[in-house]
């Protein structure tokens, strides 16, 4: 007998789950708006608990639409207000969001793929390459698990960064829907200018983001200033040259008018000196950019350090002397698994990451 697989709800734009409502399941017109008000002003995801439809509308959802699959299967809690989840829908999709407070901002960093691609030599969520790409409602369904965690304060998401783990563009199609569910006023109603999408740099990918009709902020993890050297940090980079990304960050700048951010994650010794500072302010003269410094958070068993505080304000102060418009980012849940991948590394299937005894 054949099954048809549900549809996530999470998945669903406003105008499907209107047409899904109306021609698929005879409920009535407004039935929808309803389904919404619950799901996104509510945070109620169980459609036993949608009072007021019918115990018949009830069980028609239940029979079609899937509410929330994913179970958190870990829960770390930082000491300056940080929390990371580690969501599991299956053996195989696992991935990790995380709640970063500051000041009134509560941001949503989500995740794009499981694993990732790229392979990026200091970071731990390529460390056993990519598994694959997180469907639009799976990428939604992390929002509404933060969200959750903040229901009791009475607070809600308000800023996105797709800086967890994955690269965006490799996933288009998908985070692309996820983030017109998230923009939509039926949705989480949050604003574009409020969302972040941060990529290693695909250069066709981001020309068409740059059409898309969404003013995001574009975030472009540079890491090296130059060529050879980025090419030692991130084997991704053999893909598309450093000169072909910074043409597509001008050409998403002059369609959308967003400045772009280039991300530095400093390492110590290796692209944390002042000659590479002097060089990424060359490269910022090109475009209009600004930079996120950012101390690495240290990954065993990679070979890499934190740089000392002293040598980021160096690094910074030469950015800035050259006309920069550079920061320091904070970091954040030191005190638990901080980097990007960490807690799914070690929270991972044993045939893929043994956890020791």
């Amino acid at each position: 007998m054949l099954t048809t697989e549900k549809l996530s709800i999470f998945g669903l734009t406003p105008a499907e789950l209107d047409s899904l409502c109306q021609k698929e399941l005879a409920l009535p017109r407004f039935a929808a708006g309803q389904i919404r008000d619950w799901l996104y002003q509510k945070l109620v995801s169980d459609p036993q608990a949608m009072s007021n439809l019918s115990k018949l509308q009830r069980q028609k959802l239940a029979d079609k639409i899937d509410f929330t699959s994913g179970k958190i299967a870990q829960h770390q809690r930082s000491t300056d207000g940080t929390q990371k989840l580690l969501i599991r829908w299956d053996d195989v999709q696992v991935a990790e969001t995380v709640l970063i407070p500051d000041d009134i901002r509560r941001t949503a960093c989500i995740s794009s793929q499981v694993g990732c691609p790229v392979g990026c030599k200091f970071c731990a969520s390529g460390v056993n390459g990519s598994q694959g790409n997180l469907p639009a409602g799976r990428i939604v369904e992390q929002v509404y698990a933060l969200n959750r965690e903040l229901k009791n304060s009475g607070e809600r998401i308000t800023h996105i960064v797709l800086m967890g783990m994955g690269e965006p563009l490799a996933n288009y199609n998908n985070v692309i829907k996820a983030i017109r569910i998230l923009h939509d006023p039926d949705g989480f109603n949050i604003s574009a200018r409020k969302i972040t999408l941060s990529t290693v740099g695909v250069p066709p990918r981001m020309r068409q983001l740059a059409e898309e009709d969404l003013p995001l902020n574009l975030a472009i993890s540079l890491h090296a200033p130059t060529e050879s050297l980025r090419k030692q940090l991130i084997p991704w980079a053999e893909h598309f040259s450093l000169d072909d990304i910074l043409g597509a960050a001008r050409f998403y700048f002059d369609r959308t008018g967003r400045e772009i951010t280039l991300e530095y994650i400093l390492l110590a010794g290796v692209n944390d000196r002042p000659e590479h500072a002097r060089q990424l302010a060359a490269i910022c003269h090109t475009l209009r950019a600004n930079v996120n410094l950012i101390r690495y958070n240290e990954v065993a068993p990679l070979p890499f350090s934190r740089p000392e505080s002293q040598d980021v304000l160096n690094f910074q102060s030469i950015l800035r002397h050259n006309g920069v418009n550079a920061h320091v980012r904070k970091s954040r849940g030191r005190d638990i698994d901080a980097a990007c991948g960490q807690l799914r590394q070690h929270n991972e299937l044993p045939v893929i990451q043994p956890t020791p005894d």
